[in-house]
C-alpha cells in the first residue's frame, strides 16, 4: 500500500455535526424572527462553506444580499457556531477503528473540509486527536473551495503524495466532483448527509456502507 494516501471530507464523513449545525443555524434565523428548520433539512444547507449555509438557510425572500449583508449574518453564525460545535458531535460509527488501521499500516491521512479553517482545526483537535494528521485545511480567504481541485492537490503534495494515488472520501456530491476535478479516486460514504444516489451522479467509483470497506480499495 505504499504511495496511496487518503483524503477525507470532516463534516458527514468523519464527524456528524449535523445538530450543531443546525441549531445554530436555527439560532440566527429565530434571532431575525424566521422559524428553524428541521435537523434534517440542514443536510442540504451543509457542503459549500459557510457563506452559502448562512444565505440558504433564509426564506428566498429574505436572502441577505453580498457583501456587508452577508458577512455580518456570517459573523452571527459563526458565534453561535462557536458555542454549539461541540455540544452534540461524534464520530461516526466505524471511523475510529478504520484511522487505527490507517496508522498502523501508516498511510498518509488528511482532511479537507469547505468548513471554515479555524473551526475545521477545532474538530480536529478536539475529536480526531488520537491520530496524526499529516495535513487539515478548511476553507481560506482566497482559495477557492471545493469542488474546485486547488485544496485537494495542496494537500496531496502536503501528504507527499500524488493526485492519482489519492483516495478522497466524502459524503457529498461536492466531495465526488473535488476528487474527479483533482485527478483522485472518488469514494463515497454512505453513512454521511447527502444520498447514495447523489453520490453516484457526480462520479463516485465506490459507495463505502461501512468505514472499514475503505482497507480493501487500497
Amino acid at each position: 500500500m505504499s504511495g496511496k494516501a487518503i483524503i477525507f471530507d470532516l463534516d458527514g464523513t468523519l464527524l456528524d455535526t449535523l445538530k450543531d449545525l443546525a441549531d445554530s443555524g436555527n439560532a440566527v434565523l429565530e434571532s431575525h424572527g424566521f422559524p428553524g428548520h428541521p435537523i434534517d433539512a440542514y443536510r442540504t444547507f451543509i457542503g459549500t462553506g459557510m457563506v452559502n449555509l448562512v444565505r440558504d438557510i433564509f426564506p428566498d425572500d429574505h436572502r441577505p444580499n453580498e457583501g456587508p449583508e452577508t458577512d455580518a449574518i456570517l459573523a452571527e453564525y459563526r458565534a453561535a457556531y462557536g458555542r454549539n460545535w461541540k455540544n452534540t458531535t461524534v464520530l461516526f460509527p466505524g471511523v475510529a477503528e478504520l484511522l487505527n488501521r490507517l496508522t498502523e499500516q501508516q498511510i498518509p491521512i488528511g482532511v479537507l473540509s469547505n468548513k471554515a479553517h479555524d473551526f475545521t482545526v477545532k474538530c480536529v483537535d478536539a475529536f480526531l486527536s488520537d491520530w496524526k494528521w499529516d495535513v487539515v485545511l478548511g476553507a481560506r480567504e482566497g482559495i477557492e473551495k471545493k469542488p474546485d481541485p486547488v485544496g485537494a492537490i495542496e494537500a496531496a503534495e502536503r501528504v507527499g503524495c500524488a493526485p492519482e494515488d489519492c483516495y478522497f472520501v466524502g459524503d457529498s456530491d461536492v466531495d465526488m466532483m473535488t476528487a474527479v476535478n483533482a485527478g483522485m479516486h472518488a469514494i463515497g460514504v454512505s453513512w454521511g448527509f447527502r444520498s447514495v444516489e447523489e453520490l453516484r451522479g457526480a462520479g463516485a467509483e465506490q459507495i463505502l456502507e461501512v468505514p472499514s470497506e475503505l482497507l480493501s480499495l487500497l
